[in-house]
């Protein structure tokens, strides 16, 4: 299966760990995997493949976790497509796009999206239609455009504070930045208030947190992967239709063609060692079932619990690292369904900084053949908010107010949906992504386990790559997966990233320069 390398020459190849003392299997290992989202379901991808016996045991109804997709029906009884929320397929994700060509090989199923528009409180836009692609040229261009990015504010950056934003090497960037927050970085580096907004909160709340509990590695990596790391652009592709129809449903047939079975509404509780078996995995409904290895692929939460519950599994200082994992606050995905459309120039995906408690809008009939669908038929469209960062706490008056601010935010941008009518709505309220806070990357546990047949995968697991969200996931998935292969003698699957260190000799250098002038304990003064 070829990678997808896109436009990027300077992609790193990372080549499969050589197997050990390959040889011929006396018999064929068993693997369960808990978990059916983007991790668990490459893993058991790069498992099959090999002729490894894969079980995948998901809780929820759908495959797909957080990328998920299923159906349900209005108040008049008409069918619809629910996705658990719009997610961008970057160019840049070559371990994601590796696993939807298994099945898609020329990615017909998705399509690009032509902009990206970003709208602050003061209705100032900024757009990365037609930027340069090679760094760092691309982010200067923005900048120079942008009516947030005042010249005379970009004289005042401290340049050699700046520096590490600038060079960022992974995982050495966690070393240099992982004790501050991203929002007392941005301050220390004089970056200019006005342009927060759009350049940098946009990236913090991808991951579901203000800038204040955001470490700011995990900034200064998410500038890398989509900025001055990669000539991908920030330009990005969605699924032509929803997630189950596009991507789950034909992946579970690829699985199935290689002898994976998956059972959904079960859900692991335990994993014990020893038995028929290394592994014996439990599940809430009693049912057990032996493993020579256990994958872990589920969120924070779930991992947390199967590993309170597995007192046998691992030593303190690992069941130390897993107890400290955290989610990042709540978020609110809320889908209407109006009886007019909106104006034809709106955007498919439009991000806002500064107008709380909106933190998005995606026009989904714009992308989406089933909301197309439903649209021209009703004269209507099909639209998403979503708002993150939320208190955890929730009460319905709670919720009604959210949902009434976020119409008044939608109809202050879109003022053609004010008088629109809402035939259906659903809305989803969840806190199942993990938290990147200040100096959680030391403690956070890795793909291998202190058991060599037990491994972790999942966008809150540690590799010291340049990832980041669904292909955080992805990767962490193919990585299980080698790191079992390689056991059993056999061969791996490659990975794919942008360049692990800044593409520009000079900003490396400050960078340098940067970080043996200032220790951690300095900056904290």
């Amino acid at each position: 299966m070829r990678a997808d390398f896109g436009r990027d020459r300077r992609v790193v190849h990372h080549r499969a760990p050589q197997a050990r003392n390959s040889r011929r299997l006396d018999h064929r290992p068993r693997v369960v995997i808990a978990g059916a989202g983007i991790a668990g379901l490459t893993a058991a991808t790069g498992l099959a493949e090999r002729g490894i016996a894969v079980e995948i045991i998901e809780r929820r109804a759908h495959l797909g976790g957080r990328v998920g997709g299923w159906t349900d029906n209005l108040p008049d009884g008409t069918p619809i497509t629910v996705n658990r929320g719009f997610h961008a397929f970057f160019r840049q994700y070559y371990n994601l796009r590796a696993l939807l060509r298994r099945t898609d090989p020329q990615l017909h199923r998705l399509r690009a999206i032509d902009d990206y528009p970003l709208v602050d409180g003061h209705g100032r836009h900024d757009t990365f239609r037609r930027l340069p692609r090679t760094p760092p040229w691309n982010a200067l261009a923005f900048a120079a455009r942008s009516p947030t990015f005042p010249l005379h504010d970009l004289r005042r950056i401290d340049a050699r504070a700046a520096a590490p934003l600038a060079a960022v090497s992974v995982p050495g960037i966690y070393d240099q930045l992982d004790h501050l927050d991203a929002e007392t970085f941005l301050q220390r580096i004089n970056f200019p208030a006005t342009a927060r907004h759009l350049a940098f909160d946009v990236f913090s709340r991808s991951f579901f947190a203000p800038p204040t509990q955001l470490s700011a590695a995990e900034l200064a990596t998410m500038f890398h992967i989509y900025f001055l790391g990669s000539s991908e652009g920030l330009l990005f592709d969605v699924p032509t239709s929803n997630y189950d129809t596009a991507l789950w449903s034909p992946l579970r047939d690829y699985l199935s063609s290689h002898d994976v079975r998956i059972r959904t509404g079960a859900t692991v509780t335990t994993v014990e060692t020893g038995g028929d078996r290394a592994f014996r995995v439990r599940e809430q409904d009693g049912r057990d079932s032996a493993a020579d290895a256990v994958v872990l692929a589920t969120d924070v939460t779930g991992l947390r619990a199967i590993v309170e519950q597995s007192p046998r599994l691992g030593d303190r200082a690992w069941r130390e690292s897993i107890g400290q994992l955290r989610s990042a606050p709540s978020f609110l995905v809320y889908r209407i369904w109006l009886n007019k459309p909106v104006a034809p120039h709106r955007p498919a995906f439009l991000a806002t900084g500064g107008l709380t408690p909106l933190d998005n809008v995606s026009v989904v009939n714009h992308y989406e053949q089933q909301a197309r669908t439903w649209a021209e038929s009703h004269n209507g469209a099909v639209l998403e908010l979503h708002a993150y960062a939320l208190p955890e706490r929730r009460t319905p008056n709670q919720e009604h107010d959210i949902r009434a601010r976020l119409r008044a935010r939608l109809h202050d941008l879109y003022p053609e949906t004010a008088d629109a009518q809402i035939l259906g709505e659903h809305l989803q309220w969840n806190q199942d992504c993990p938290l990147f806070g200040v100096g959680d990357h030391a403690h956070r546990p890795t793909v291998r386990t202190p058991h060599d047949g037990l491994v972790l995968a999942g966008d809150g697991i540690r590799i010291d790559l340049p990832v980041a969200l669904m292909e955080r996931a992805a990767t962490t998935g193919w990585a299980a997966a080698n790191a079992l292969l390689t056991q059993w003698g056999l061969p791996g699957h490659d990975l794919y990233t942008v360049p692990t260190s800044g593409r520009n000799a000079l900003l490396r250098r400050l960078a340098t320069r940067y970080a043996a002038a200032t220790s951690p304990a300095e900056d904290l003064r």
